[in-house]
C-alpha cells in the first residue's frame, strides 16, 4: 500500500498529525524530532508509520522524495488490515 506523508522534522512533539490538505490531494502529517541530514528524518519517519500500523520498520519504505518533505512512502502487508489502520490515523 502507497501512503503519501508530509514530515516535519526537527519538531518539538514527535508523532502523528492526521490528514493535512496538499496539492494532489490529502497527505498524512508525520513529525519526527530527527534532523533532515543523511535521511535520518526520513527513517524516522518511516519507524513512525510503522509503529502506528503495527508493523515492523522493514515493511516501511521510501518509494519517492527522499529530500523533499512530501514522501510517498510503501507499507508492506494485508491492505484491508492497512486501509483500516489507515483509517483509524486520520
Amino acid at each position: 500500500m502507497l501512503v503519501r506523508v508530509k514530515v516535519q522534522p526537527k519538531s518539538r512533539r514527535p508523532g502523528l498529525g492526521g490528514l493535512k490538505p496538499a496539492a494532489d490531494g490529502p497527505r498524512l502529517a508525520i513529525a519526527v524530532t530527527d534532523a533532515p541530514e543523511d535521511g535520518r528524518a526520513t527513517r524516522a519517519a518511516c519507524d513512525a508509520l510503522a509503529h502506528a500500523l503495527g508493523v515492523a520498520k522493514s515493511s516501511v519504505d521510501l518509494v519517492q522524495g527522499a529530500t523533499s518533505r512530501e514522501k510517498l512512502l510503501r507499507v508492506a502487508g494485508d491492505p484491508a488490515a492497512l486501509a483500516l489502520g489507515l483509517e483509524s490515523l486520520a
